[in-house]
């Protein structure tokens, strides 16, 4: 779709954010007033969303800013020197929003959630970093920002733009939505199989299981190495590359880049996160490489389980409770794997574990396809809106 599809572009009138917007500074200074209140941090902000989604409490927060449904929250400051990620969002509920994001409101000149669209361009976010100040951490500033000028369309127009992107909006939250129910369902069928008391419909009975703890079906793995790039190894693994409830690494670091980090893991490993075993992080490696001592490589038995199935065992939530009641230490707890390692659960054949991977595997494939589809849709809605507003 371009600019002249539908629309009349010799009717948009050229103008400049600060005309048909304001910034809103409604300073609240003590926190403690008001205890239930919803507080939106930066973080709330996902990118290429238009709405926030989540929200916490105001607990151990000191000051904020007012803001109330139809305002929009952009937030304003980098996360690391020259990384901005480029989120602006419509609030939908009344919250205290954090300092470290601007609220802009409106004004009659433009349809409700219209100017949140023109927020969202490349363009718009490309000029608003280019005059972003500071040296550690940049912030772009209102009396920068609000000297955009861009061409408003009349209303009538507005409001067909506007219509277009919030069935957009529409199809991705349903897929999103599909997708965390397909999520719930892995994660409950998996909950359900990993314990003494083993269930999975009728695959699974008494005549065809054995107790075993977990350190029968997986052995942990400490290799290590001091000159990995020799070893044709190539990438390294932190906590923050491992996503909660997603089975695939999310990223990696280059172990030519430089690394601290000597413990060695092979594809097919998996990567169980003992650190703040709470955050439920746990990944199948598809490469070879070296991963933070926060982490414990585990290898399957295969004596006894299909090496396949281990990381549904090991990502499992009853297996990530029983690692948080035995963690140790205060400001970090880690969960040693000789005390999950006495974890007992009821393992079936390998007949009934064909089975059950099957159906895991249809759930992943289903989980997978509905997360390129919504990626698919927000890359759609991101290209429309810099052709139609950029």
């Amino acid at each position: 779709m371009s600019k002249s599809n539908g629309l009349n572009i010799k009717k948009w009138v050229p103008i400049e954010l600060q005309d048909v917007s304001n910034e809103i500074n409604e300073k609240v200074s003590d926190l403690t007033e008001y205890p239930n209140e919803k507080f939106i941090r930066p973080e709330d902000l996902e990118i290429g969303d238009l709405f926030i989604k989540s929200y916490r409490n105001t607990e151990d927060v000191r000051s904020g800013k007012r803001c109330y449904p139809n305002d929009i929250i952009f937030a304003r400051r980098s996360v690391s020197v020259s990384q901005f990620k480029r989120r602006s969002c419509i609030l939908n509920f009344d919250a205290i929003c954090s300092d470290e994001l601007t609220v802009i409101r409106e004004n009659a000149k433009v349809v409700t959630g219209f100017l949140n669209l023109l927020l969202n361009t490349t363009s718009l976010w490309d000029y608003g970093i280019s005059r972003s100040v500071g040296s550690v951490s940049k912030r772009i500033k209102w009396q920068n920002l609000s000297k955009y000028q861009f061409k408003l369309p009349p209303k009538d127009e507005q409001l067909k733009i506007l219509s277009l992107f919030l069935t957009l909006e529409k199809q991705i939250e349903q897929t999103e939505e599909q997708e965390k129910n397909l999520t719930s369902l892995l994660k409950r069928l998996a909950g359900d199989l990993v314990c003494k008391s083993a269930q999975f419909g009728t695959v699974i009975n008494d005549n065809n299981t054995q107790t075993v703890v977990l350190g029968d079906i997986a052995k942990e793995s400490r290799n290590s190495s001091k000159s990995p790039m020799e070893e044709g190894i190539e990438r390294f693994v932190g906590l923050e590359h491992i996503e909660p409830g997603n089975l695939k690494i999310q990223g990696w670091g280059n172990v030519a880049d430089g690394t601290t980090f000597t413990k060695v893991f092979l594809e097919g490993d998996v990567l169980f996160g003992r650190r703040r075993a709470y955050l439920k992080k746990a990944a199948r490696a598809d490469f070879k490489g070296l991963c933070s001592g926060d982490i414990t490589v585990l290898r399957a038995n295969k004596k006894l389980i299909l090496p396949e199935l281990l990381p549904y065992y090991l990502s499992a939530d009853p297996l990530f409770e029983f690692a948080v009641v035995n963690s140790a230490g205060s400001l970090s707890p880690r969960a040693k794997w000789k005390d999950l390692s006495k974890y007992e659960l009821t393992l079936p054949d390998f007949d009934a574990q064909k089975k059950i991977l099957e159906v895991f595997s249809l759930l992943d494939l289903n989980i997978t396809q509905h997360k390129e589809q919504k990626q698919t849709l927000k890359k759609l809605k991101q290209k429309l809106l810099d052709e139609i507003l950029g």
